[in-house]
């Protein structure tokens, strides 16, 4: 019993090294072999992820406001739903898991971004991923799902470009940003379903 407790922390203590390595190794080929002349563009698109993630349901909800539809305001109110889930929850796990930037623990790294707090998860990646699989829940057209995740993409890409994430902040971001996404969509489904009842039984 002993020596299997002993085996099996001896393996996730290799599983972590080994994915650390694969982690440090992946962005130092991204941002020590990058094209610094880039960097003033993918400084504006890491910059463009907060403006464009709450500008988009307040933009939604106020043509449904003038148009006077229903339809569109309830999805500007579910994207902005979104984007609220996705930064609570990428904060909080910043804050728990207080994991230091690459470029802190690898100095070699070549920060091109200011940035202050902790590492896991990209709170960027996190809040352009759950605007880009809000809006392709919300629109479900090609013309708005293609660029919504070519855009979150970048922003995710521009978060290693520059130094300031490994592989797996964006990787996580990623996931948490579109699960929020996801998850607000069915509890919304889940809260009309239960308002639907309730009418039905008056």
């Amino acid at each position: 019993m002993k020596s299997t407790s002993i085996s099996l922390m001896l393996l996730l203590f290799s599983t972590n090294c080994f994915l650390q390595n694969v982690d440090i190794n992946l962005l130092k080929d991204l941002n020590l072999n990058r094209n610094k002349s880039l960097d003033p563009t993918f400084r504006t698109i890491t910059n463009s992820a907060s403006p464009v993630s709450m500008a988009t349901p307040l933009i939604i909800f106020s043509v449904g406001m003038i148009k006077k539809d229903s339809i569109l305001k309830r999805e500007g109110i579910y994207i902005g739903e979104t984007f609220l889930a996705a930064t609570i929850i990428s904060t909080g796990l910043k804050y728990s898991v207080n994991r230091d930037r690459p470029f802190v623990t690898y100095p070699f790294i070549d920060k091109a971004a200011s940035v202050e707090s902790p590492s896991f998860p990209s709170g960027h990646t996190s809040v352009a991923f759950s605007t880009a699989t809000s809006l392709s829940i919300a629109f479900p057209k090609w013309y708005v799902i293609a660029p919504s995740y070519i855009w979150a993409g970048a922003v995710g890409y521009s978060r290693m470009h520059l130094g300031v994430h490994y592989p797996s902040d964006v990787l996580a971001g990623a996931i948490i940003g579109s699960g929020s996404a996801y998850l607000t969509y069915e509890l919304n489904k889940w809260i009309n379903k239960k308002r639907s009842q309730r009418h039905d039984e008056k």
